[in-house]
């Protein structure tokens, strides 16, 4: 792999989610990096500076909406394209942040939502959009 590899960090509490990323990540030509939990996922992003991230909503502990917010404060994540990933609606989601308080800060929505179970060609060209649109 070249260092031109695109990092995409996958965050997500179930294996079989993070394994099926991971593979379709690996065989569209990306550098995928996995954890299991919106804490190990910060800690991940802060290492990596990846150029993706995919994050699902609900984690046992801190879910994705903390981790999400938590990307949203610092300065070089904020930039980084996320892609949330879960059973939860957009709609849902949305008014949960609001609830959190995440909505009266101003944060951007995320570059995309998607619904699990993910179809593969969908999250693949979200995912392309995503790079693309970051460059």
């Amino acid at each position: 792999m070249t260092d031109q590899t695109n990092r995409v960090l996958v965050v997500d509490d179930e294996m079989n989610i993070r394994l099926f990323l991971k593979t379709l990540l690996e065989t569209s030509g990306y550098e995928p990096h996995l954890a299991r939990n919106a804490q190990e996922g910060l800690e991940r992003a802060w290492e990596l500076k990846p150029d993706l991230i995919i994050l699902d909503v609900m984690m046992p502990g801190e879910g994705g909406l903390v981790m999400y917010q938590g990307l949203q404060e610092d300065e070089e994540l904020k930039k980084v394209p996320v892609i949330m990933l879960s059973a939860v609606g957009a709609d849902t989601f949305k008014h949960a942040l609001k609830i959190m308080g995440v909505g009266k800060s101003n944060y951007p929505d995320p570059f995309a939502y998607i619904q699990k179970p993910p179809k593969p060609a969908e999250i693949q060209a979200v995912i392309e959009h995503a790079l693309r649109a970051k460059q």
